[in-house]
């Protein structure tokens, strides 16, 4: 399929979106330079967001359009990173600047001026939507600030709504997490907020579920009679350079366990909803399937943390006890999955760069022989198989060979959006399928408290590994 037929078919899949106007809370981070700019831009070349479109850059620091793209690659996603020259034009007319400082209420009175001013410009209402690319600790008074002033109740006509994009981590532990939901649910319906996890979004992830649904050879064995183990791993080479304030606050478990991972946990487990099941059933089965995941039991030692070597100098904290890997061991109460041991690894600095689920299949008959599914997030997003066969010759002598599917050798990358582009044109859209509700949070942060219980009390079990390792040794 040539690229003009891709972006053809992407157009007629993405139902006509309404006038948006962007507002991005931190626009000069990381997050949003690396991924929400040329996402954003990568869409309005492809023509996927409404010809209305608008683009608010949230920053303390004075700073003009053309200073701010100054410092962006914008075109990371074409495939030869360069800037179709109109719609760079299209995009720098529809950003805009504006200085706020987040936790003066005053400053927020401004920028509701600002917002009626962009729609009383196109004469029309459009919807609104506010992105927290900013550290968790200034969510609360943004929120606050933004619900104060009224910026939540959608356009000045209030013929449009307002939405609230929040990126992870949600909360710092349980408690914090359920003060964080009640305190947004002062101003903000559940139904405004869209607390993103750009791992939903990754085309892997989005297609577990249309495999288990599709593929009856392993529907019909998705249980503890057939699968022996799951194993969820998220491993990266990168160590914590440029991260270390905020990583050396946060750790492994609460930067990608309680989130992206606890949420493939149950994609891969949830009792399946019926076909035409909409985003609310799903997250339905989502919150069932995790309420039914036991919290983890620190006597059975099923949790294990570690920290790479020369970390600590990293961040500039001698005596600090943040894990940079970490492993749990879960088990899920229900009748499908009694007895089968769920893993969860992720950890940085490791030799292999690797994010995975894989599900082992054993049968009764041959205890010794498996058969191995893994859903491959990255590098290569794809899907592999291995199985037994024989080898070539005249003994009856058996090797393990691999069927491997890979989304970009069989479908290029025409039809592989960018996972923020999803999350964008579905925040956009109203569509909750890819984001977690504040329930499933709650449930994921009641699963792992004991751990984070039990390491603020000591820090005798955290153990050390070697940049560029497989992890500690045990």
């Amino acid at each position: 399929m040539d690229k003009e037929s891709s972006v053809k078919n992407r157009q007629q899949a993405i139902p006509a979106l309404e006038p948006a106007i962007f507002v991005i809370f931190g626009i000069t981070g990381d997050l949003a330079q690396k991924r929400l700019l040329p996402a954003l831009y990568h869409l309005l070349k492809d023509n996927l967001l409404h010809e209305h479109t608008e683009i608010v850059g949230i920053s303390r620091k004075e700073i003009t359009p053309e200073k701010l793209l100054a410092g962006v690659e914008l075109c990371v996603l074409e495939e030869d990173n360069v800037c179709d020259p109109a719609t760079l034009e299209r995009f720098r007319k529809a950003l805009r600047m504006v200085q706020l400082d987040p936790v003066k209420k005053e400053d927020y009175d401004m920028l509701l001026t600002t917002l009626n001013g962009i729609e009383t410009a196109h004469g029309m209402c459009m919807n609104r939507l506010y992105y927290l690319a900013i550290p968790p600790q200034v969510y609360e008074p943004v929120i606050q600030n933004l619900g104060v002033c009224g910026l939540q109740k959608g356009c000045q006509h209030h013929r449009a709504v307002s939405r609230l994009l929040v990126e992870k981590p949600f909360g710092y532990d349980l408690t914090s997490a359920e003060d964080l939901i009640k305190n947004t649910g002062r101003y903000f319906h559940e139904d405004q907020v869209f607390r993103i996890d750009h791992y939903l979004a990754k085309e892997t992830v989005q297609n577990i579920l249309f495999f288990r649904k599709h593929n009856p050879v392993f529907a019909s064995l998705w249980d503890h009679e057939h699968i022996s183990a799951i194993d969820i791993e998220m491993l990266e080479r990168l160590d914590v350079k440029g991260r270390g304030e905020f990583y050396d606050n946060v750790g492994a478990l609460r930067d990608v366990v309680q989130n992206h991972l606890m949420q493939l946990l149950a994609l891969v487990t949830l009792e399946l909803p019926a076909e035409s099941a909409d985003s609310l059933t799903l997250h339905k089965a989502k919150q069932v399937l995790l309420n039914a995941v036991q919290p983890i039991d620190m006597r059975k030692h099923a949790a294990l943390r570690a920290q790479y070597v020369g970390y600590r100098e990293a961040v500039g904290n001698l005596h600090s006890t943040t894990e940079t890997y970490v492993r749990v061991r879960l088990d899920i109460a229900n009748n499908r999955w009694q007895g089968v041991p769920i893993t969860i690894t992720a950890g940085k600095a490791m030799e292999t760069k690797r994010t995975a689920i894989t599900v082992t299949f054993v049968s009764a008959d041959m205890p010794r022989m498996r058969n191995k599914l893994t859903f491959r997030l990255q590098p290569n997003e794809g899907i592999d198989i291995e199985l037994t066969a024989k080898r070539p010759g005249y003994e009856n002598k058996t090797e393990i060979v691999q069927m491997d599917f890979s989304y970009r050798g069989v479908l290029g990358n025409a039809e592989h959006p960018d996972a923020y582009e999803r999350v964008l044109v579905d925040a956009v859209r109203g569509d909750h399928s890819l984001f977690a509700t504040s329930q499933e949070i709650l449930a994921a942060w009641r699963v792992l408290q004991p751990a984070l219980d039990s390491w603020q009390q000591s820090s005798e079990d955290l153990l050390t590994y070697e940049l560029g390792s497989n992890g500690p040794t045990t």
